[in-house]
């Protein structure tokens, strides 16, 4: 019996995903339930797994677009395991027996054919030529010929290139990759939402002594008693969510002619997966507790590193917050993650000198940074928006943690 194995749906409003890498080759036996390719949606990488037993025959190419109930591959399920297909290398793994291929005859070419004849002409620049490689200023002796007998003809000059600098005998090669539809769908949001959105962003900093004090003084009972870091980004999404509810501007979006205000914050954690950036979702974290979010934060970064995040926990977000900190980034300007109306930008965490009551003092410096979408959001807002959460992080014992630091922590 042969079997058609068709795209699945990986979501809602996805219709069209693109083969990654086939895991098996045309004609290989494959068990069921074995992953047999990885293909890209615009949301995430998810593997295509045998629906039955049986040997294969490959229906698309790595690198094809097929459209959601396309048939991608065909198993004959009446087809027995050949013997011997696997075997136990000295590592005790399977590998796959290859059948030795018959000797090929060797090509000879004469050497009348492999010498390529000169003339007169080789190298010399038609009167067409000779004029744009004067332009250029291209010596005609850098230039291979492709008319007749190697001359040099107008076709050749034009697409000649002067060298750039003093030749040095080093490589100059290029490669081209083709963009994956995560991150060609990446690449079309981004352009939209600067098209698209009057986005603006403003700035401030933020004293982080107070957080680097608690975590001091509580990461590692924090750690040995939940299982998880006491990061800087549960108290980030904590003075988020406070902001979100004293501003609920910035927790909107617009929808046609209307603005919709949510009461509830979904907040979206940009992270760098091995096929781009990708934005999983943190629902409810107005409900979370310090301990919550880290373990939610840790749960959602390891499935996006490892290409297991799905669909479904990338949809929605009312929020996002993006660490380009921790690759050392100073200052950016983040872009908004559509429809989203705004996005934070934390940065590296720095000492610097600032002043304390009257006096300079060294303290860890964060810059922040809030891109919002001008249309809903004004100055008054965005600005109070930033303000809250830098007030927030400057003294999160009053006013994220209600005084009580091992209840909040839940020590």
């Amino acid at each position: 019996m042969i079997l058609e194995m068709k795209v699945p749906s990986p979501g809602e409003s996805i219709t069209e995903v693109e083969i990654a890498e086939w895991l098996v080759s045309d004609g290989d036996y494959v068990e069921k339930d074995q992953a047999i390719a990885e293909v890209d949606s615009d949301k995430a990488t998810l593997e295509l797994p045998a629906e039955e037993s049986g040997i294969i025959t490959l229906k698309a190419e790595e690198g094809d677009a097929v459209a959601v109930g396309q048939v991608v591959c065909l198993i004959d399920t009446s087809a027995k395991k050949p013997e011997g297909a696997a075997v136990q290398d000295a590592n005790g793994e399977a590998k796959v027996e290859e059948t030795p291929k018959a000797a090929e005859p060797e090509k000879t070419t004469s050497s009348a054919e492999s010498e390529t004849a000169s003339t007169y002409a080789t190298g010399t620049a038609s009167p067409a030529a000779r004029k744009i490689l004067d332009e250029k200023g291209i010596d005609p002796a850098t230039v291979k010929g492709t008319g007749k007998d190697g001359r040099i003809i107008k076709e050749d000059a034009v697409k000649a290139v002067p060298a750039m600098g003093t030749p040095t005998g080093g490589s100059r090669g290029e490669s081209r990759t083709k963009l994956s539809m995560l991150r060609r769908k990446v690449a079309e949001r981004l352009v939209s939402a600067k098209n698209e959105t009057a986005m603006l962003t403003t700035f401030n900093e933020v004293d982080m002594s107070a957080i680097f004090e608690l975590r001091k003084e509580y990461k590692e009972i924090f750690k040995e008693q939940h299982g998880v870091s006491l990061g800087f980004m549960s108290f980030f999404t904590k003075a988020v969510i406070r902001a979100l509810q004293l501003f609920p501007a910035v927790n909107s979006m617009i929808d046609g002619k209307e603005m919709i205000t949510y009461d509830f914050c979904d907040i979206s954690i940009a992270v760098s997966g091995p096929k781009g950036l990708m934005v999983p979702v943190i629902r409810n974290a107005e409900n979370l507790t310090f301990r919550g979010i880290e373990a939610e934060v840790k749960r959602l970064a390891i499935r996006a590193r490892d290409g297991q995040i799905t669909v479904d926990e990338m949809t929605g977000g009312t929020f996002t917050i993006s660490n380009g900190g921790v690759f050392g980034s100073m200052l950016s300007t983040p872009i908004i993650n559509p429809p989203q109306s705004g996005i934070l930008g934390m940065h590296n965490i720095v000492e610097r000198p600032v002043v304390k009551n009257g006096a300079v003092a060294i303290a860890p410096i964060m810059y922040v940074a809030l891109s919002y979408d001008h249309r809903i959001i004004d100055g008054r807002e965005s600005v109070g928006f930033l303000v809250a959460v830098r007030e927030a992080l400057e003294n999160p014992v009053e006013i994220l943690m209600e005084g009580n630091v091992k209840k909040a922590l839940e020590l």
